[in-house]
């Protein structure tokens, strides 16, 4: 008999247990009667008798004009409220600020901002399978096609119906506000449309969602974004150190200016950093540097260990101790050229650099290549 209550209790508390639904999580537990309360009149005061002081120290403080009524009771949620989360670099929010809304400096100079920005957007809305019901990149506007998310809600194992599907489906628009100089943007999320169908046959349409309903939506596919954004970088910056680190092909040819030069397969943002390992590993060592002109200021050691002192060992050395230039730009869309030059700017010999050619090479293409 004990067993058998035992058991009868066990289920009845897992039966109560599944009856909670998601609201029961995001509202006040306990009882709501203090709803139906009625304000009570103060206290009166016989004529002759002198009055009892009252204090305001617990008196409610007035509602603003712009505050939601309706919030009371079960329609008032208890969770903390959504922030933006600026997690890309160079990215910031304005505090104060009501709006889902994030600002975005630029610190990447491989492509406008605005592009950028605008590009990850996009990327995320592929990749979660939303269409683009129309988009204006000029006039910095993109309306999203529904959102549509289905929930499952599993039936307990002594329950025998189906299990429960509710449906929400979103639509959001995105606006970007880009400052004049170009490298300041703002990138706004505004719920445009909501619906939801419960399993319960419950509807809730965009009319009926409260404010603060609203912004957690709008926060909430922002701070996706972002995390998409975040993740994009991370994951092209690994690709970019591997770019680095392996090994690049490389030939003779000529810079912009028509003097000879080591032409190397690959863009200036991958050559640039990966010169300053090769050079390393030369025997040289740089003084000082300027990405903006390509310009690198070394100083060759002439270290006898190195291909460099093998190389120019013999009576005739083609490259001595002292203060060298190089200078990496581009050389097109996914070339770039490197240039060696003395500490006046005046570029080697075309016979020189085809000298230094191949040792030069056998560096420049070795993989895994570090300090």
């Amino acid at each position: 008999m004990k067993n058998t209550l035992a058991l009868l209790s066990g289920l009845s508390v897992i039966a109560l247990t599944g009856c909670s639904s998601q609201q029961d999580y995001e509202t006040a537990s306990g009882s709501y009667d203090y709803l139906e309360v009625s304000q009570r009149a103060s206290v009166k005061v016989p004529e002759g008798l002198d009055s009892p002081e009252f204090t305001s120290d617990y008196d409610l403080p007035e509602l603003s004009q712009n505050a939601d009524t309706r919030l009371t009771g079960r329609k008032l949620t208890i969770q903390s409220p959504a922030l933006v989360l600026p997690l890309v670099a160079g990215s910031h929010v304005e505090e104060g600020k009501q709006e889902a809304t994030v600002w975005f400096d630029q610190v990447d100079d491989s492509k406008p901002l605005n592009t950028a920005i605008w590009d990850t957007v996009l990327s995320f809305l592929e990749q979660n399978h939303i269409g683009v019901d129309s988009f204006d990149k000029e006039n910095g506007r993109l309306v999203t096609d529904w959102a549509v998310e289905k929930t499952t809600e599993e039936s307990a194992w002594y329950d025998w119906t189906e299990d429960e599907t509710s449906e929400v489906s979103r639509r959001f628009v995105f606006t970007m506000e880009l400052k004049p100089h170009g490298r300041t943007a703002a990138l706004r999320a505004k719920l445009q449309d909501f619906k939801f169908n419960g399993a319960d046959g419950e509807t809730v349409t965009m009319d009926s969602i409260d404010a603060i309903k609203e912004r957690r939506e709008e926060i909430g596919i922002l701070n996706e974004v972002l995390t998409h954004y975040e993740y994009q970088i991370r994951l092209d910056e690994s690709k970019r150190i591997a770019e680095i680190r392996s090994g690049l092909n490389l030939e003779m040819g000529f810079d912009a200016n028509g003097d000879a030069a080591y032409v190397v397969d690959a863009r200036h943002d991958i050559v640039w950093p990966r010169m300053l390992l090769v050079l390393r590993n030369l025997g040289f060592d740089v003084k000082d540097l300027d990405r903006t002109t390509g310009l690198l200021f070394v100083t060759y050691n002439g270290e006898d260990n190195g291909w460099w002192g093998s190389l120019f060992s013999d009576g005739e050395s083609l490259l001595e101790k002292g203060d060298y230039r190089l200078k990496v730009v581009p050389a097109g869309e996914n070339r770039t050229s490197v240039t060696f030059m003395d500490n006046e700017s005046q570029p080697f010999e075309p016979n020189q650099v085809a000298d230094m050619y191949e040792q030069f090479a056998r560096v420049m293409t070795q993989d895994n290549l570090d300090i």
